[in-house]
């Protein structure tokens, strides 16, 4: 993908200032933050007056107040690498503790700290607020020079709002009232909290926010507000059931659903219905939940992707009508939802969205090198995948979520051991936070938050998640971290803003695949696994990787990537069918793991299984669809057969034509064709003497089409075969890594500056010759020598870390 020369947040500054300004900060989505700056005659230092004549965007005018905080030097900040840490939320430790926290932050190189608000805490009465502590904490941060991230915590609510609005309560999937009110911070920050969906609920929370951002948004070194703090209900796992199915939400569905299909008979058409009235069209409730009901597919559609967003969209126009410095918006999920396009939508609610990171976690189940009972966790499988996939795979996913050149944040990085209640987890080492931070910077990762700076006080996470224990002031995991942060911002115009190198690859998401899978027993599973086993086989290949959502794809052009993946594609519409038959037919590879389009958007069987445009673009009629069994009578994912026939032996397929000598395994399913005579399509894989594999040429591209689910061999039944095959494959797709040799290049590019990230993600030390012709200066990121000759360097990686190179033009 070309580079992006002029990221839309770069910082710029328009003009000199004048006698007696004031820096006001601003940004907005998808354009550039900019310094504006208003004369205010007679002002003092640091204050500003009398800005009601000035309009924002056509926005109200500001209103006249005064500006705190700006003992900090913004304009250094908005040029640096965020990396801070989360200081506090309710409960408080004292505030001595705080202020002497943010005092050893500051002297350690880190330039942010995070405060969580809380509504219950913050307006315990209606229409009585205090804010104070807030207050004494962030001035007292720009006297350190230090910025400050709100977060707002709007489910946590007040009391007086559940007996103000007694159904504002959410309603679970049983009918019933949800009981459940949060009492404190704990377990989940409020979560699942009222229904915004009900009027008076939305107004008295928007009210609060407002209020908040005219007293906080007062202090200049309050550099961006977070509205939800890990987005989401998360109803199952904490009140038993989804929400919310109260009469405010359903009848927000009712109306989406007229707006998409247009009257009742266009509903009726799509489904398949045959309702008299908006009244009966109701999410289907039974028990058994996983039976792919149309009505399901666009109820969780509905509910993820606009009920949801809505809460979002409407917080951030609050906060934007309110702060006349128009500091960014955004909001952070727990983590990327693998194979939905939820995150691109909640990126485009506001300025951009974020996500957590706990990497020291388990292995997926279906995953090798999961630890059977009573057996110990495989060290270096562990550690791989603590760096793979919840931090690569995690930074890739949502930096590919939000719009070109916004920022990606960490917003919530493990620092301390995860503690909860007395199971408490590894210290991360030095090696653990190293590894860590610069994947996420290879990730294309432009500011670190993280959780937390001093040891929980709460007993559910006790002593916990802190980069500093329950006392001292000094650990190995902080003292690494700040040593990279401090690197990292040697160089902040490469790393702090959004310097992606760009990918040849594309991994497509379909949110309304996703959806349907979900809603359909294993499919869910199988869509995530395809998409984070592709992901996991090219970062091992070293080839970088985009996401993109099909929905955008007037928005963001495919043209730029040689091939794109269209992974786990059972539900798929003929629109999208035909805007994928356009990348091939303009030159692009598309690859198309099995039956593509068995059902259609609407969760209904396309006779022939397989999508009518599908089916034509790779020139093929299905002839058969049938379980594969997995290796050594593993029974990871495959269902216990109900008889006899259900299922293929294991199988190894047959790479023929242009993928002569290659095998690949078969996974899930065994699909065959017959290609049409008419169509040109050749045969590239078999199984057996059935053809399993085909590719076409349309116009300038091709249209590969695979009969079995590849993404599943990059992490489960791992071989050399399924490698092979599908390096071979993307050389034949034009497609070659970034770097010759076993370690991985990620890149991070300037016009006249890059930063190339080495990854050696292998058991032993490696090391490799780099060809550095054309730059005048290579420096190590972390001050090693890196040694030079001539147009090379030498470079060493240990097992399991990441090194960096800085190179200059100048």
């Amino acid at each position: 993908m070309p580079i992006v020369a002029a990221p839309h947040w770069t910082i710029q500054c328009r003009r000199e200032p004048l006698q007696n300004e004031v820096s006001i900060c601003r940004g907005a989505p998808a354009r550039a933050l900019a310094w504006r700056r208003v004369a205010v005659p007679g002002a003092e230092p640091h204050v500003a007056e009398n800005l009601a004549d000035e309009t924002v965007d056509g926005r109200p005018p500001a209103v006249s107040r005064r500006y705190k905080g700006a003992d900090m030097d913004v304009h250094a900040f908005a040029r640096s690498f965020p990396v801070g840490s989360h200081l506090c939320r309710e409960p408080m430790p004292p505030m001595a503790e705080l202020k002497h926290d943010m005092e050893t932050l500051r002297r350690n190189g880190f330039n942010l700290i995070k405060l969580q608000e809380h509504w219950m805490v913050d307006e315990p009465l209606e229409g009585v607020y205090d804010f104070s502590r807030y207050e004494e904490l962030i001035e007292y941060a720009a006297g350190l020079d230090l910025g400050v991230y709100l977060g707002l915590t709007c489910e946590q609510a007040p009391q007086w709002l559940w007996r103000k609005h007694p159904n504002c309560r959410m309603v679970g999937r049983d009918g019933l009232p949800i009981a459940y009110e949060a009492q404190m911070t704990l377990p989940a920050d409020g979560k699942p909290g009222p229904c915004f969906d009900h009027p008076g609920a939305m107004a008295d929370q928007l009210r609060f926010i407002r209020e908040l951002v005219r007293v906080l948004g007062r202090y200049e070194n309050v550099v961006t507000w977070n509205t939800w703090q890990e987005i989401g209900y998360w109803g199952e796992s904490l009140v038993g059931q989804k929400v919310c199915y109260c009469q405010y939400t359903i009848a927000h569905f009712q109306r989406w659903l007229a707006e998409r299909y247009g009257d009742l008979d266009g509903l009726n058409r799509a489904w398949n219905t045959r309702y008299m009235s908006w009244d009966g069209v109701l999410p289907h409730r039974a028990a058994r939940g996983n039976m792919a009901l149309p009505h399901d597919v666009d109820w969780f559609y509905f509910m993820d992707n606009v009920q949801v967003a809505e809460v979002l969209r409407k917080r951030a126009e609050t906060i934007r009508s309110a702060d006349p410095l128009d500091r960014p918006v955004f909001a952070h999920k727990s983590a990327p939802a693998i194979g939905s396009g939820q995150d691109w939508t909640y990126a485009r609610c506001q300025d951009f969205v974020g996500s957590s990171a706990y990497p020291a976690r388990f292995l997926n189940l279906w995953d090798d090198g999961h630890p059977e009972l009573g057996r110990p966790v495989e060290r270096h499988a562990a550690l791989l995948s603590e760096m793979w996939e919840y931090v690569a795979l995690r930074y890739d996913y949502i930096r590919s979520s939000n719009r070109s050149g916004a920022p990606v944040w960490a917003a919530e990085f493990q620092g301390g051991p995860q503690s909860t209640g007395f199971h408490k987890g590894r210290v991360p080492s030095r090696e653990d936070m190293r590894r860590w931070m610069l994947t996420a910077v290879g990730s294309g990762v432009t500011g670190i938050a993280f959780w937390v700076t001093r040891a929980e006080i709460m007993a559910g996470e006790t002593n916990g998640f802190s980069l500093l224990d329950s006392v001292g002031d000094s650990s190995p995991r902080f003292d690494e971290a700040s040593r990279i942060g401090r690197a990292l911002n040697r160089h902040p115009e490469l790393f702090g803003q959004p310097s992606w190198a760009g990918a040849d690859v594309a991994v497509l998401v379909n949110e309304w695949n996703y959806q349907f899978c979900q809603s359909m027993a294993q499919g869910g599973d199988h869509l995530a696994y395809s998409l984070r086993g592709w992901h996991r086989l090219l970062w091992e290949m070293g080839i970088p990787v985009d996401f993109v959502e099909v929905s955008g794809l007037d928005e963001r052009d495919l043209s730029g990537y040689k091939a794109a993946i269209l992974p786990f594609p059972l539900s798929l519409s003929e629109d999208v069918a035909g805007k994928l038959a356009q990348f091939v037919e303009r030159g692009g590879h598309l690859i198309t793991e099995a039956a593509p389009g068995r059902l259609d958007e609407h969760a209904y069987a396309n006779r022939g299984e397989l999508s009518p445009a599908m089916a034509e673009l790779h020139g093929v009629r299905q002839l058969s669809f049938t379980m594969v069994a997995e290796p050594a009578s593993g029974a990871r994912w495959s269902p216990t057969a109900r008889t006899w026939g259900e299922y293929l032996e294991p199988a190894l397929l047959d790479g023929v034509g242009s993928l002569d000598g290659t095998r690949l395994r078969a996974n899930v399913y065994v699909e065959t064709f017959d290609p049409s005579d008419a169509s040109d399509a050749h045969v590239f894989l078999r199984y057996g003497s059935a053809t399993a594999g085909v590719v076409r040429e349309v116009g300038s591209g091709k249209a590969w089409l695979l009969g079995t689910y590849v993404g599943h061999n990059g992490t489960a039944y791992r071989d050399a075969d399924t490698r092979q095959f599908v390096q071979a494959l993307l050389r034949a797709c034009s497609v070659e890594p970034a770097h010759v040799g076993q370690l991985l290049l990620r890149r991070r590019v300037l016009p006249d500056q890059e930063a190339w990230l080495f990854t050696n993600p292998t058991r032993e030390a490696i090391s490799e010759s780099v060809d550095v012709r054309g730059w005048a200066r290579v420096e190590d990121l972390l001050g090693e020598q890196p040694r030079q000759h001539g147009n090379t360097v030498s470079l060493s990686v240990p097992s399991l870390d990441v090194r960096v190179l800085v190179l200059s033009r100048m």
